[in-house]
């Protein structure tokens, strides 16, 4: 892998995390979730545009991945509401490209290879130590794998979409009804006022982020195998646990940061 793909991969692990762990941190986390959102679409626009390739085919995707992206934002806010960051993430990023793989196998007629069937077992290890050998906190558990269904559908429904746009193209489209509809809600539940006091560098910062990551992601792939990529990239599940203690002031037991290594040392495996 060339130095430049792997340091492209590294970042957009941190990007990644980062902007959760900005969310995490919002006093209002719905409100600051409906901030990021409408500052993505709003500064990847001029880009879109420029690249803008689509075409009608897409739209039956846009739809679906639209309404599965809704869900994973409202989850997600939710979630760092009431559970740890550094129980969430793990699950969430570590059960996604699980259940890609069960879904594969059970109904697509995909074969799992030996390789394969290991890293699930280390991922469902990993997901264990995140909840805590005492048992944990179940909303971590559910939350966490609510998330992962999510980005498990929307990958599955991506994979197949993006073969009908450009990916700037694709990404601006499939995010803009989940943004129009959670800002909606938000603002109509707790008010315009609480979105407008939302707005501050952090939101904004976590709006960039969320689209940056993908970017440097897409500039990763111009340069090394999607395997290796996406292997580097799921670092982030460790970066977010390790931030989540530092930046969240959580507190991170060393199970549960040995969980989220072993978590992302199963993607790693799954993902080559």
């Amino acid at each position: 892998m060339p130095t430049s793909a792997l340091l492209l991969a590294l970042a957009a692990a941190f990007v990644h995390a980062l902007w959760n762990v900005l969310l995490a941190r919002a006093p209002d986390v719905e409100a600051a979730t409906a901030v990021a959102l409408i500052t993505a679409e709003l500064v990847f626009a001029p880009v879109a545009a420029l690249t803008w390739s689509a075409e009608r085919s897409v739209w039956p995707f846009l739809a679906v991945t639209g309404a599965l992206q809704l869900a994973y934002f409202a989850l997600l806010a939710t979630a760092y509401r009431l559970v740890p960051l550094s129980v969430v993430y793990p699950i969430a990023r570590g059960g996604a490209p699980v259940l890609v793989l069960v879904i594969g196998a059970l109904f697509l007629g995909h074969a799992a290879s030996t390789s394969q069937v290991v890293a699930v077992l280390l991922v469902v290890s990993g997901i264990l130590l995140v909840r805590g050998l005492g048992g944990g906190d179940p909303r971590g558990i559910a939350f966490g794998l609510a998330i992962a269904a999510c980005i498990a559908a929307y990958t599955l429904v991506d994979k197949n979409g993006v073969q009908h746009a450009e990916p700037i193209t694709y990404l601006e489209l499939s995010m803009l009804a989940p943004t129009v509809l959670y800002a909606a809600a938000v603002m109509r539940v707790k008010g315009a006022s609480a979105v407008r006091a939302a707005v501050g560098p952090s939101s904004i910062l976590a709006g960039v982020c969320t689209f940056g990551a993908y970017a440097l992601v897409l500039a990763a792939l111009q340069r090394a195998t999607a395997a290796s990529v996406a292997a580097v990239r799921e670092t982030s599940v460790v970066i977010a646990a390790l931030l989540a203690a530092v930046v969240l002031k959580e507190r991170v037991p060393p199970s549960r940061l040995l969980g989220a290594v072993v978590v992302a040392a199963g993607i790693a495996l799954l993902a080559a």
